[in-house]
């Protein structure tokens, strides 16, 4: 598998995008995208507003490209369907929950097989999520020093709301579909349709 070993923040600063995103502090007061030294074609910013979902979800150029297809196969907005599909993938699931600190460590827990799907467990990181399955810490694995530490971040993370999140228990049931207004970071993803669309 292909990896970026770029710096987090020098990536999140080209990209135009806030750290905390994907789960790392910002320890710079510096503005995000702020260093614009030249006018950036049609076809520059609508690629980087496909790097930028690409980054952030952590996911190569032909499953990227797989997703979009998949949007554009559904009924409704393409940019839209490709934003669910990303936020359904178990490795985002488990950002959110609360249950990593960034979703490259969510990937890494989920590939060493520390979580159940409704009951079973996975390693796939890349699952999409449907109404209705639950996921949850696997037994052997919430005694855990690691599960602890992560406890505190669950309790501090605020979960979005078609996700319903026990952080008692440390699971969480997928309630809803995502929808567009629960994408809390800046991204105009009908960009990305112009791009895939050409």
């Amino acid at each position: 598998m292909a990896v970026n070993h770029e710096p987090i923040v020098k990536r999140c600063r080209a990209l135009g995008i806030d750290p905390a995103v994907l789960g790392y502090e910002k320890k710079s007061n510096r503005n995000p995208g702020a260093d614009k030294r030249k006018k950036t074609s049609d076809y520059g910013l609508q690629l980087k507003e496909k790097q930028k979902l690409k980054f952030i979800y952590g996911v190569l150029e032909t499953q990227f490209a797989n997703y979009y297809d998949m949007a554009a196969k559904q009924e409704g907005m393409t940019g839209e369907n490709l934003l669910r599909l990303l936020e359904r993938r178990l490795d985002n699931v488990i950002f959110r929950m609360g249950m990593a600190k960034t979703r490259k460590e969510a990937r890494q827990l989920v590939r060493h097989n520390h979580f159940l799907v409704n009951g079973k467990k996975v390693n796939i990181p890349s699952i999409l999520v449907r109404v209705g399955d639950t996921v949850t810490v696997a037994e052997t694995s919430k005694d855990s020093e690691k599960f602890k530490a992560l406890a505190e971040i669950m309790n501090s993370r605020i979960s979005p709301k078609w996700l319903e999140v026990d952080k008692q228990n440390a699971t969480a049931k997928v309630v809803a579909l995502p929808q567009r207004d629960d994408i809390e970071y800046p991204v105009e993803e009908q960009l990305v349709v112009e791009l895939y669309s050409k």
